[in-house]
């Protein structure tokens, strides 16, 4: 079985759509992403049908309309994604992403405290990988 493609930026706003609604329509990831706008449509259906063909989503072409759904975690896609972009842009480096991460934008105190909580359990751990 191979290993579906990290999505483009594109992708993700649709597989943000699916995980959070479940199976989904064309017209249900059109109204979640453009609204009644009515613009926008066959950009959907194109990139819904760009995602089955590159295992992202599954498709269900026993109704009427195709209902997709995610064929990838949530969990396990946002690891990729953000291991590309420590690779890519921080030359390996987690801390130096998260230095600017925090830099950039300000964190709530409920952030902070997780962070602090995340930074005691690696510690503990020994786990810095």
């Amino acid at each position: 079985m191979r290993r579906a493609p990290l999505p483009t930026d594109a992708e993700l706003l649709v597989l943000r759509v699916l995980w959070a609604l479940g199976p989904s329509t064309v017209r249900d990831v059109h109204d979640a992403l453009y609204g009644d706008d009515g613009a926008g449509y066959t950009t959907a259906l194109k990139l819904l049908q760009n995602m089955h063909a590159k295992a992202l989503v599954t498709r269900d072409d026993d109704r009427r309309q195709h209902v997709y759904a995610a064929a990838v975690s949530e969990p396990d896609t946002m690891h990729g994604v953000v291991r590309q972009l420590i690779d890519r842009t921080f030359e390996g480096s987690a801390a130096t992403l998260a230095m600017h991460a925090l830099g950039a934008k300000r964190a709530s105190p409920a952030e902070l405290a997780e962070l602090k909580s995340l930074i005691r359990r690696l510690e503990r751990d020994g786990d810095g990988a």
